[in-house]
């Protein structure tokens, strides 16, 4: 566990388990998290959440734009599924991983072609979801679910109070 120095120096980690696709004809393949560490100032654990969430969906899309891809449409009841997700992770119930995938998009009542799902972990960073999006984007399992052909995401974050964040991005093509 990292903790914050009596200098107010906090070793900052996010972690990001490879995407994960499914549709109905495809088969899924997840990896291992991989750490990236890197030295910065510790941030507060006092997230507003709503605001990265919407952070994040505007970056996603900001990238997306750059590529000439069409932007992703934010959908309420995706973001209910991400969220309650990345809650369960903050708060220990699931472990930091994509367990429970298809029964999140399942419970989602939106008739899909595909889905998949990207998560995050970061710690001490006063930017969360960026750092986020920028791990995603180097990561070459999470950019293709970030470039992939889906018209739909929802985003959910949450953090506990050792200010560990989580992010969930499930993205969905919809009928």
């Amino acid at each position: 566990m990292i903790r914050q120095t009596a200098f107010g120096i906090a070793m900052s980690t996010i972690v990001l388990a490879s995407g994960y696709t499914s549709s109905h004809t495809s088969s899924h393949v997840s990896k291992k998290p991989i750490p990236i560490s890197s030295n910065r100032v510790a941030a507060s654990t006092n997230f507003k959440t709503s605001e990265l969430e919407k952070s994040v969906f505007e970056q996603i899309n900001e990238y997306r734009a750059s590529r000439r891809l069409p932007k992703l449409n934010l959908d309420t009841k995706i973001s209910k599924q991400a969220r309650i997700h990345s809650q369960n992770m903050a708060r220990g119930k699931v472990p930091f991983s994509h367990k429970g995938f298809e029964k999140r998009v399942n419970i989602i009542p939106i008739r899909y072609q595909s889905a998949a799902e990207n998560v995050a972990f970061n710690q001490g960073y006063d930017n969360p979801a960026a750092e986020a999006v920028r791990g995603w984007i180097k990561s070459p399992g999470h950019l293709v679910n970030l470039k992939g052909n889906y018209n739909l995401t929802g985003i959910g974050v949450a953090a506990n109070q050792d200010g560990e964040v989580y992010l969930t991005q499930i993205f969905i093509r919809s009928r």
